[in-house]
């Protein structure tokens, strides 16, 4: 399913010996937090600085309870997948209950939801409508990491600082695109000529 991955990672391919201690450890050792992930949400991720950048984003989904889901996110569904990010998932109602300076750093679904960029792989349709009904009233808050070592580096080179994923219509405080004119000063060379300001 995924357009966006490639499989080349950077180091050494791996070698018997840690397979060997990977199967040991899974024999072994508690992964409650990770066994915890019963869900697989699939949605298209834009980066808040250039809306034209794409990333198709697989969330690997644990509920801590009604109103709260912590999600890994992986640029595939593949064995292979790399770990491009994490998010967190909260009720409209915890939302609210958030301070003000932290609101900017989440975005509502809605959007995601009803135009189809946010879909459960290979859930029939009723149950899949059942729960992005909730989703769809929902806030998210996404931390990413890089898609593909070598390319993210290169386009990121002029950035600082982690990015925040976003949906299409999403502003700063999580409610979509807010339309704000203001007035600006026209060159005496530009149109029209019957005025010397405009609302942008």
């Amino acid at each position: 399913m995924s357009t966006n991955n490639n499989n080349e990672v950077a180091g050494e391919p791996t070698k018997t010996t840690f397979s060997l201690l990977e199967t040991a450890s899974a024999a072994i050792q508690n992964f409650a937090p990770v066994n915890k992930i019963h869900q697989h949400l699939c949605a298209f991720h834009f980066y808040s600085d250039d809306m034209t950048r794409q990333v198709e984003a697989h969330h690997f989904c644990g509920h801590q309870n009604e109103e709260m889901r912590q999600c890994l996110i992986y640029d595939s569904n593949e064995t292979n997948a790399k770990l491009i990010g994490l998010e967190y998932i909260i009720s409209d109602n915890l939302f609210f209950t958030l301070p003000d300076q932290e609101k900017p750093l989440w975005h509502s679904h809605e959007y995601e939801v009803k135009s189809g960029f946010y879909f459960l792989p290979g859930i029939p349709a009723p149950i899949e409508y059942s729960d992005l009904e909730k989703v769809c009233k929902t806030y998210g808050c996404a931390k990413r990491m890089g898609v593909d070592f070598e390319k993210e580096r290169k386009e990121r080179e002029y950035m600082t600082g982690p990015t925040h994923g976003v949906h299409p219509l999403a502003n700063g405080g999580g409610k979509g695109l807010k339309t704000v004119l203001r007035e600006v000063e026209l060159k005496h060379d530009e149109l029209p000529h019957s005025a010397n300001r405009v609302f942008v």
